[in-house]
């Protein structure tokens, strides 16, 4: 169930063990956090909530350091379903909400108005008014108000600290296989299937040209990808060029997806492009016909990739 206010929140909400966050991305740190939290709920029956906000707290207090979004809302909220969380808050960030005193906030929403008996939180989590609490406060709180607090350990990953701020960093350097692993997924851009220029399928290769609302995008060049068709469960393997076409002096960002294999069927209207691997940087060629051949050692690298990828998930699933 997903609430859009705390006003939604029906009387009878709770006892829950829950979760308090951003957790933009939903990687592999908060993950860990979610399964303890519906571990806990499942144990002494009562339901798993997760409380997040809309916009990013940051965008009120400190607007110029507002991060980009590596997931909406509504992204955050399909995946915390997927994991088993039972109840999902939105809950708008006003000025009413940052300017609440940490035990206030503790008091009001998350004793009285949401019934925690168990929180559980990251070692960097911070609370109210100029994010004053903190971990230790918040077990002071929970022996107060008489709800349970586990902080989590910061998951690592290759000997980094896992967090939004570190994949936003290998997403904006190509590092796309990084995020994958931190994520525990393929971060993936999604949009619309828009008219290309016609260049592709009269002197390269046909694509698919994506137009993306996503606020996180990987640095240009041309990656190892998989194409899903969001109105089906189609999916290609796929190689992907992010970037400005110099070869033909275009002008704007563009996506262009070519399918390694058959797309079988009408266009996708609306698509999910996974960034898989770092193939190289965009180069301006001298000539189509050199571009093209790029093109193909790009698609036999891909092939290869995505042939090996195949290989491992067999291997994984035997």
């Amino acid at each position: 169930m997903i609430y859009r206010s705390l006003t939604a929140v029906p009387p009878d909400f709770g006892p829950c063990a829950m979760t308090v966050g951003n957790f933009d991305g939903l990687h592999l740190g908060h993950q860990r956090i979610l399964r303890r939290v519906i571990e806990m709920a499942r144990a002494e029956g009562w339901r798993s909530a997760v409380l997040t906000f809309d916009p990013h707290p940051t965008k009120l207090v400190a607007p110029q350091n507002t991060p980009p979004l590596l997931t909406t809302p509504e992204t955050r909220a399909r995946l915390m379903e997927e994991m088993g969380i039972d109840e999902i808050l939105i809950v708008p960030f006003d000025s009413q909400i940052a300017h609440l005193p940490p035990e206030d906030f503790a008091r009001e929403i998350l004793v009285n108005k949401l019934k925690s008996r168990a929180i559980f939180v990251g070692e960097n989590f911070r609370f109210g008014f100029k994010a004053a609490g903190d971990t230790q406060l918040l077990e002071a709180l929970g022996d107060k108000y008489s709800f349970e607090t586990e902080i989590i350990p910061t998951v690592s990953c290759r000997g980094r600290k896992i967090s939004s701020t570190e994949i936003r960093r290998a997403i904006g350097s190509g590092a796309v296989s990084q995020a994958w692993r931190m994520l525990g997924r393929p971060y993936a851009l999604q949009g619309a299937v828009v008219p290309g220029a016609g260049i592709g399928s009269k002197q390269t290769v046909p694509t698919l040209n994506l137009e993306t609302k996503d606020e996180v995008l990987p640095k240009t060049g041309v990656y190892v990808t998989r194409t899903h068709d969001l109105d089906t469960m189609r999916q290609w393997p796929s190689i992907t060029n992010v970037g400005y076409r110099p070869t033909f002096n275009g002008h704007g960002l563009t996506i262009e997806t070519y399918l390694l294999a058959p797309l079988d069927g009408e266009t996708p209207a609306q698509i999910a492009v996974d960034l898989l691997h770092w193939v190289r940087d965009e180069r301006k060629f001298d000539s189509p016909e050199s571009l093209k051949s790029q093109i193909l050692r790009d698609v036999a690298r891909a092939q290869t990739f995505h042939r090996r990828l195949k290989k491992n998930q067999i291997a994984v699933i035997k």
